[in-house]
């Protein structure tokens, strides 16, 4: 995204996503989720191999994950966060900390070290995640998802144009560009 918005004159916006909301504290691990067993576990090899590779053709830091995490208190962290002017900057270290470092994103306490690597206050962050205050911005967001028809993550939504799942730059440039965004001028150079 940020490559992108570098190159395009476009606003990105997150929104908030159910993707398993069942998902216990202890999170569950990849390979139960694509259905256990000896098929899943070649399915899920696969996708991890594949989404390892977009990855790293793209520069982004990326692990291999064995476990998949509730992102309910995260994703109501990312409203409040959002509030504060760091949404980009609270999903970007989500990310990173999800992808990158496969911490538990369910974590109140991960959660909270997250925000103070923010440069937001952790003790605010905290008590925004006790008292649940962005539960029903949250909420809001999902009903808006689902009535969206979004049913995975990412999902690209520009000008009406959607690309589901993971995939190569040049593909979300087309969809930038099918909907009319325009290339940022390049800068002048200096002629010295």
């Amino acid at each position: 995204m940020d490559r992108l918005k570098a190159e395009y004159d476009i606003e990105v916006q997150y929104v908030n996503f159910p993707l398993h909301p069942d998902t216990p504290a202890e999170g569950v691990a990849l390979v139960d989720l694509f259905g256990g067993g000896e098929q899943a576990r070649a399915r899920l090899e696969a996708s991890t191999s594949r989404l390892l590779g977009l990855a790293s053709a793209e520069g982004l830091p990326m692990v291999a994950r064995t476990h998949t995490y509730n992102s309910r208190l995260a994703q109501e962290l990312g409203t409040w966060a959002t509030e504060q002017g760091l949404g980009t900057e609270f999903h970007d270290a989500v990310f990173r900390a999800y992808f990158a470092r496969a911490e538990d994103i369910s974590n109140p306490d991960v959660l909270v070290q997250i925000a103070a690597g923010i440069g937001l206050d952790p003790q605010e962050a905290r008590r925004v995640l006790e008292t649940r205050s962005q539960r029903a911005a949250v909420d809001a967001e999902w009903s808006r998802s689902r009535q969206r028809g979004v049913n995975a993550v990412p999902t690209f939504d520009c000008g009406g144009q959607r690309v589901v799942g993971a995939h190569p730059y040049e593909v979300l440039v087309g969809l930038v560009e099918a909907a009319g965004a325009r290339k940022r001028s390049a800068p002048a150079s200096d002629p010295d």
